[in-house]
């Protein structure tokens, strides 16, 4: 026994060794996206400190009158900043309404049997990911502008006279960006679907298969209840993500008729601090949103923790 016991020391050092020399490796490998990381997304935290002072570029902020909380006290009766809350939270929203798109999508495709035309939608549906949304509204414009193709094709064919102005409709604006970005992401989210589908066991569809179960059977009762944790979990990141709408999108489709229906938060802080140089204002409204995004995102945790029995975070 004790000859044993001093044989499996060695070979326990050995693995242990080898273990530790993995996560040296892994760490090294995780290290630059973890610089990233803090470069771009925690350094920046120290610019905070304008929403307190009155400043202006060129002072240093030794020299800046310090405001206090006066800057927040000017975004709560700033008049513009309802109808951006509600723009940004209208879009959130028909974003988290199209949420089950691409799970539904991802199901379609897993169940295409020829793996030739699997790989040809999974790679159509996905390069719009990759498209710039400055090309998406080349695109958008080349095809729904008054003189655009859409237009020109319905003159010629005698369906109607009169063009329709689809990217200047005020009254649809909102429609609109949600079917764009719902082109441009529907792929690439379902790219988490699919993974999940691929990881269900297989002996579930067998025994359905023995059991009767036609492929919408199997569809409801198998591969829908699996694959749905991800989807909530990926909604309720989307719920604390509400204020968070996005930005390029909306910069690149605004124009006159509908740029007070389409002035999501980003967008105004980027106008408010670039554009007519108010920084200490714009790092304020900033602040408000960072601050509200993780207040919500640790309330749909604590809610998943209630009704699921196991957080997000």
């Amino acid at each position: 026994m004790a000859l044993t016991l001093t044989a499996k020391k060695p070979k326990a050092a050995a693995r242990s060794k080898h273990f530790r020399k993995d996560g040296v490796k892994l760490l090294l490998m995780a290290s630059p996206f973890v610089l990233f990381a803090l470069a771009f997304n925690y350094v920046p935290l120290f610019g905070w400190t304008y929403a307190f002072f009155d400043y202006h570029p060129g002072i240093p902020i030794n020299q800046t009158e310090f405001i206090g909380l006066q800057n927040f006290r000017d975004m709560f009766s700033d008049p513009r900043m309802g109808p951006v809350l509600v723009n940004t939270l209208a879009l959130s929203f028909l974003s988290i309404l199209t949420a089950p798109i691409p799970m539904l999508f991802a199901v379609m495709v897993s169940e295409v049997r020829s793996g030739w035309f699997k790989r040809l939608v999974q790679t159509v549906s996905t390069l719009p990911h990759y498209i710039s949304w400055i090309i998406v509204y080349a695109l958008a414009f080349s095809m729904f502008s008054t003189e655009g193709a859409v237009n020109t094709i319905l003159s010629h064919l005698g369906i109607s006279d009169t063009p329709v102005n689809v990217l200047g409709n005020y009254e649809r604006v909102w429609t609109v960006q949600t079917l764009l970005l719902l082109w441009k992401g529907v792929g690439w989210s379902a790219i988490i679907y699919l993974a999940a589908i691929v990881s269900i066991d297989s002996e579930q569809y067998d025994a359905a298969k023995v059991d009767g179960a036609g492929r919408l059977r199997t569809i409801w009762h198998i591969t829908i209840p699996s694959i749905m944790p991800t989807f909530i979990v990926l909604l309720l990141l989307s719920i604390s993500n509400l204020l968070s709408a996005g930005f390029e999108q909306y910069l690149v489709f605004s124009n006159v008729m509908v740029a007070d229906r389409i002035e999501v938060l980003d967008l105004y802080v980027y106008r408010l601090g670039l554009v007519t140089g108010d920084y200490s204002y714009s790092t304020a409204v900033g602040m408000f949103k960072s601050v509200i995004s993780i207040l919500l995102l640790f309330t749909v945790n604590f809610l998943s923790k209630k009704f699921r029995g196991q957080g997000i975070v």
